[in-house]
């Protein structure tokens, strides 16, 4: 499963940076525990710090991975966007289409 990830580092996580903190070698090792692959790390200016893409087996293993992230209380602000294969929400959409019927 592909995963965009977006996040906004705390003050403490920036002094971190600043300091020397390899923040490749750290997120690649975070993927890999999971089971996955980073596949690139981009870091922004604006309203997220940082973009990492990559992979992960499953949303367990994803779930997993954004906990333990969320925990460490080094970011404010961290979005996973999981890619869809629109062909099958599209299928899914239209069945529920059919049967559902509105209020009123």
């Amino acid at each position: 499963m592909k995963v965009t990830i977006l996040a906004t580092y705390e003050p403490h996580a920036a002094k971190g940076l600043m300091q020397g903190s390899n923040r490749e070698a750290a997120i690649k090792a975070l993927f890999e525990s999971v089971g996955g692959k980073m596949s690139s790390l981009m870091f922004t200016r604006g309203i997220y710090d940082v973009i990492v893409n990559g992979e992960v087996p499953d949303q367990i293993a994803g779930m997993g991975m954004t906990l333990a992230v969320r925990a460490s209380g080094s970011v404010s602000d961290l979005v996973v966007l999981e890619e869809l294969d629109m062909k099958s929400v599209i299928a899914a959409a239209n069945k529920a289409a059919g049967v559902y019927k509105p209020a009123g």
